[in-house]
């Protein structure tokens, strides 16, 4: 997400924003929006990312600024994609144009974070999301036999939840939740375009008529068994000797899956937090008790905002830095 202003003697001539992918960068879109093109020599273009010096889906930015001339560049945050990751700055500084770079710099990062994330971590953004009783609870005993969820957070908390979904690109849960919820990890309450769904299923224990493999979209399967891939189904294997959260985020990296939301159960999240792997997390408080059950996830980190959500407490967490 990318937007660029054009100035030209304290007046706005040009804006734009970035395309949908394979479309037109911002820059390009500002610049196309000027009318005098003359104005651009004596014009100051700010961008809120580095722009590109590469041919990728368009030629490079940094050629068309250079084409008008501009007279200074303002960047809001390098790069750091390898093909661009400075390259577009030493390019226009060559050719003369005045680049100032670093303003507003952690917007303008926060504002792709999880972009940031995937290219200077080599891993995906990763959200952790659960919902706990009163009394610190995240499931009941399911020592008898029962299939569904036992909800704990109201109709208002589980629409937010869709809402997380489709922020995401990919949305994971461990055997026992798909098993014990069968949960569609779809959008259904929301709008956007249903995530990636992720499983970890060891033994492939997870039914196939399952809601998460019936419903609408990617399914990517991280077992230890050896298994053909069938249509719309991924199986990727992984050493469960060893910790797999870092596992995981290795292969979502390969696979270009930029941010994947976790959902359960408490053993899959608890293994992200105790591998420190985890950017966000979202904790519902629901206004029920349990009384006995699974403990809810342990987690260590600082809390940026509580919210009420009906009868519900959301508590929005980061790692403390």
């Amino acid at each position: 997400m990318v937007g660029c202003v054009i100035v030209y003697m304290d007046r706005i001539i040009g804006e734009g924003f970035t395309s949908p992918y394979g479309g037109s960068h911002a820059e390009v879109n500002a610049i196309a929006q000027v009318k005098n093109k003359e104005q651009l020599k004596e014009a100051t273009l700010y961008v809120s990312l580095e722009p590109c010096n590469h041919t990728g889906k368009t030629p490079p930015c940094t050629n068309l600024i250079k084409k008008y001339a501009l007279k200074k560049v303002v960047v809001g945050c390098v790069d750091p994609f390898d093909a661009v990751d400075g390259k577009g700055i030493a390019s226009l500084r060559a050719a003369g144009i005045d680049v100032e770079v670093g303003v507003l710099e952690k917007e303008c990062i926060a504002m792709n974070k999880r972009f940031f994330t995937f290219h200077r971590e080599k891993r995906p953004f990763i959200v952790l999301k659960w919902a706990q009783t009163i009394d610190g609870y995240f499931d009941k005993d399911r020592s008898q036999p029962q299939q569904g969820p036992n909800w704990i957070s109201n109709e208002y908390a589980q629409q937010m939840v869709h809402k997380l979904r489709a922020a995401e690109q990919a949305v994971l849960v461990g055997t026992t939740t798909a098993i014990n919820d069968n949960p569609s990890l779809t959008v259904r309450s929301w709008h956007g375009q249903h995530p990636v769904k992720v499983l970890i299923d060891r033994s492939l224990r997870v039914p196939k008529q399952s809601k998460l493999f019936a419903t609408e979209g990617e399914v990517i399967v991280f077992t230890e068994k050896e298994k053909e891939a069938r249509k719309g189904v991924r199986y990727v294997q992984l050493d469960f000797s060893q910790p797999i959260a870092a596992q995981i985020c290795s292969h979502l990296y390969d696979l270009m899956i930029q941010s994947v939301l976790i959902e359960g159960g408490a053993k899959t999240l608890q293994s992200f937090l105790d591998a420190e792997l985890w950017d966000e997390a979202y904790v519902f408080t629901g206004a029920v008790h349990f009384g006995a059950g699974l403990k809810a996830p342990a987690i260590h980190g600082q809390l940026i905002t509580t919210t009420r959500v009906g009868d519900n407490e959301l508590d929005y967490i980061q790692p403390v830095k």
